[in-house]
């Protein structure tokens, strides 16, 4: 069971690139924003969110159970919080490749600086849900920022 969690947190092994794996996660994270708001959205934002609702509270689960399995508190090998926060950025954004692209570029800024209540999270909770909190933060952040810049266009 440990290796299956392993291997779902780490965003199908995505988590054990060395280098820059919260950035790769990220892009797992586009696909999976992709096909709950790009596709099933269009037939209903309700599923849609209920979807990432469920999909979040068992990545909260997932990710408390990794770093037990990891000894180790929010792993670099744990993406799934960089999946489902990059997903949160694309929420009801248009789905053409220049507000993607942006979308991803401010999640990963959010994520990096970690403004408030994002970094008071990421210091102060323990377990999954503050793994998967912080990034959840960062990704509503990238999204109120796009939906901003959306509204003035």
């Amino acid at each position: 069971m440990a290796a299956f969690i392993r291997f779902l947190a780490s965003g199908g092994c995505i988590g054990y690139i060395p280098i820059a794996s919260g950035t790769f996660g990220s892009i797992e994270g586009l696909l999976l924003g992709w096909f709950l708001f790009g596709l099933i959205a269009q037939r209903s934002i309700a599923a849609a969110v209920i979807l990432f609702a469920l999909l979040f509270a068992a990545s909260c689960w997932i990710a408390d159970r990794a770093e037990q399995a990891f000894a180790e508190h929010d792993s670099s090998r744990i993406v799934i919080d960089e999946i489902l926060g990059m997903a949160a950025a694309m929420f009801l954004i248009p789905m053409r490749w220049p507000w993607i692209a942006a979308a991803f570029v401010l999640f990963r800024l959010f994520d990096i600086v970690k403004p408030w209540p994002a970094g008071l999270i990421d210091r102060g909770m323990r377990g999954g849900t503050g793994v998967m909190l912080d990034d959840l933060a960062a990704g509503i952040y990238a999204n109120l920022a796009l939906q901003a810049v959306f509204r003035l266009l």
